[in-house]
């Protein structure tokens, strides 16, 4: 098959192909704010469209792409395990590369952890937390936080903490919870009736870069010990650097009975996924022969996404990428802190390594008319300039936030990030006196239906 001619012959553009096949609201979606480019291709933190003009990506895949896009070490790995003809999925036996990658992963976590069963996703990492811990602890619940988010499939849905997801799809499974981030005494109060299987957090919660109060994490892993509920960090998002430390726990000396990944696990090439857990709760469950496969996905530690996995630590190791997203992660908000007082309309920026975001808030008329229409509108008047004006790919964290995120590849320079800074301060400028323009548009965005 001539891949290239595939891609040169379809005889409609990519958007209308979409929109035909997977998913026509979401194209529509992308042509009404300014989105529908047409990508030719990508490398380390850049897009390019067909036209060849570049792009600064800022938003990395939601993540996936740590080391860059199309990263060459990672691909000529891919490109070497092809030639080798490995064995692959044997059923019925076992191959090196699970067991490389797997440990790989556990040599950089704590003691604790030490076994790990591979996913296809994050979601799927959360929902196998779920089950074996339910089945190691012999009880019934499932404890999250609001506004955290754990994936989309029906068991993670069930503990997912955004309404705009979970409405439509009701009801979930039983025996799911949610208490505020950062409350402890609600916490206690669930974890004290000691029939919670798992809690579980993500130590920053992806969807509005929200860091925990002081001490939160630590009393929350103490409680988790105390009554006897098992304490699982959701790393999907911020997992291999993100925070500018291999895992974000560590940034609170924690040590998580289960720990879930995925996202940049691979590199961006292959869907991987890993729950990395203590040896008591995996025994608690693989607890005999006739139960060595009581979990368990068909691809999941296939050979690809292993070899993936390998390379991936390589590059982050080789090129000394934790520490440069901890380094950028310094010059980003040293250039965009000084925001929150130069315009009433910024109320925080914040950001721990690569994981940034500013949120906005006004008491204008023009502001609150936007509100008023749909909150987060005028952070909207923020993404679109920032990618027609300025070839900057950011978003909007979630729905109903007045909140700009960024979750970048950490090859960028000094260079980007004084670039994203600069047209950062130009658009919120421009935004803040809210040009007919820009208000209309705003407001149509808003009616998307």
């Amino acid at each position: 098959m001539d891949v290239r001619a595939l891609l040169d012959g379809t005889g409609e553009s990519d958007l209308d192909l979409w929109a035909r096949t997977i998913n026509p609201q979401f194209v529509r979606v992308l042509r009404t704010i300014g989105f529908d480019r047409r990508w030719a291709r990508a490398e380390g933190a850049y897009l390019y469209d067909t036209d060849g003009a570049r792009y600064l990506d800022l938003l990395g895949g939601f993540g996936m792409y740590n080391v860059g896009r199309n990263n060459r070490g990672v691909r000529a790995a891919l490109i070497e395990a092809l030639e080798l003809d490995t064995p692959g999925m044997l059923a019925m036996g076992v191959t090196a590369l699970p067991g490389l990658l797997a440990d790989a992963l556990l040599q950089r976590t704590p003691p604790r952890l030490e076994r790990c069963l591979f996913t296809n996703s994050g979601t799927e990492a959360n929902e196998a937390a779920f089950k074996l811990g339910r089945a190691a602890t012999k009880r019934p619940r499932v404890i999250s936080t609001d506004h955290g988010f754990h994936g989309l499939t029906l068991g993670a849905l069930s503990a997912n903490g955004n309404p705009e997801f979970t409405a439509r799809f009701q009801p979930l499974l039983p025996g799911f919870d949610r208490v505020p981030f950062g409350d402890l005494d609600t916490l206690e109060a669930q974890l004290k009736q000691e029939d919670v299987a798992v809690f579980i957090v993500e130590a920053v919660q992806g969807k509005g870069i929200n860091l925990p109060p002081a001490g939160y994490l630590e009393g929350a892993q103490e409680l988790c010990r105390r009554y006897g509920t098992l304490f699982c960090v959701d790393e999907v998002m911020t997992g291999f650097g993100r925070t500018g430390t291999m895992f974000a726990f560590e940034h609170w000396g924690l040590e998580p009975d289960l720990v879930t990944v995925a996202k940049s696990l691979s590199g961006g090439y292959v869907p991987v996924g890993a729950l990395l857990m203590s040896r008591a709760v995996h025994e608690s469950v693989f607890d005999s022969m006739p139960h060595a496969m009581s979990h368990g996905s068909t691809f999941a530690p296939n050979e690809l996404a292993m070899v993936a996995g390998l390379a991936m630590l390589h590059e982050l190791e080789e090129h000394r990428l934790v520490a440069r997203s901890a380094q950028l992660g310094e010059r980003l908000l040293e250039r965009t802190r000084p925001l929150v007082d130069e315009f009433d309309v910024v109320r925080d920026v914040r950001g721990i390594g690569l994981m940034w975001a500013i949120e906005f808030e006004g008491d204008g008329f023009a502001y609150r008319m936007l509100e008023r229409a749909q909150r987060g509108l005028f952070a909207q008047l923020v993404v679109v300039p920032l990618f027609t004006d300025h070839r900057i790919l950011t978003q909007v964290a979630g729905h109903d936030m007045a909140v700009v995120r960024i979750l970048p590849p950490f090859v960028l320079t000094n260079d980007d990030v004084d670039e994203f800074a600069d047209a950062l301060h130009e658009t919120v400028k421009r935004a803040r006196r809210m040009p007919s323009s820009l208000t209309k548009f705003a407001l149509t965005a808003a009616g998307i239906r």
